[in-house]
Parts: C-alpha cells; structure tokens; sequence
C-alpha cells in the first residue's frame, strides 16, 4: 500500500510540473534558457563544481516558478475577482521569481563569463 501511496505521490508531483509546464510561458522560456546554459556548460567543459552552481540556480528559478503558479491558483481559488490583497499576493510571488532570475543571469555570467572569455580570446 505505502509504495502505491508513494508511486501516486510521485505521479501528482509530474502532474503539477506537466501543469506548469502547459500553462506557463515563462516556464517554457525558463527551460529554454536553462538548456542554452547547459549546452553552453558543455562546450565549455564546466569543471563539477560550477554544474553544481548551475543546477542549483536552475532548479531554484524552476521551483520559483511552480510556487508562483500555486500562489496565482490559490489566490484565484479564494477570490476570483479583484483584491488589493490579491493583487499583492500575485505581485509579491511573481517579483520573488523575478528576483531569482535577475540572480541566475548573474550567476550564470560569473560561471560561464570567464571560460567563455578564455575561449573567446583563444
């Protein structure tokens, strides 16, 4: 019983990133730059250490995604029409990703700029 719990646990969880998926655009957009940025990590020949870093800050922005996606939902569930606090709650959980982001494109030019550079001068 507890592996079909775990299977269906497993199951749910894909389903909501399947939700995500289809339903954001900034999602998709997301993906395609995260796998530009490992296509890039590959030609440079990313030392383990910044594919950590990278990984990180892609599954971070990702995760950011899916918690803005369940707040907009939720806040749509508790009052569909307008509220100031509605309004705040989408904002705020839309600026979070926003943040990490900006942060990610930092973080990606730190890590790929220099190889790059390198390569570049080459």
């Amino acid at each position: 019983m507890k592996n079909q719990n775990m299977a269906r646990s497993f199951a749910n969880a894909f389903a909501g990133l399947w939700a995500v998926w289809r339903s954001q655009r900034n999602a998709r957009i997301e993906v395609g730059i995260a796998l530009a940025v490992v296509a890039a990590g590959l030609v440079l020949r990313l030392p383990a250490r910044d594919w950590a870093i990278l990984v990180l800050t892609i599954g971070l922005v990702l995760a950011a995604e899916c918690f803005n996606s369940a707040v907009e939902a939720l806040v749509d569930l508790a009052h569909p029409g307008y509220h100031a606090l509605a309004k705040l709650a989408k904002d705020t959980s839309a600026g979070a990703v926003l943040l990490l982001c900006i942060m990610s494109v930092i973080i990606g030019l730190l890590v790929l700029g220099p190889p790059l550079l390198e390569r570049l001068v080459r």
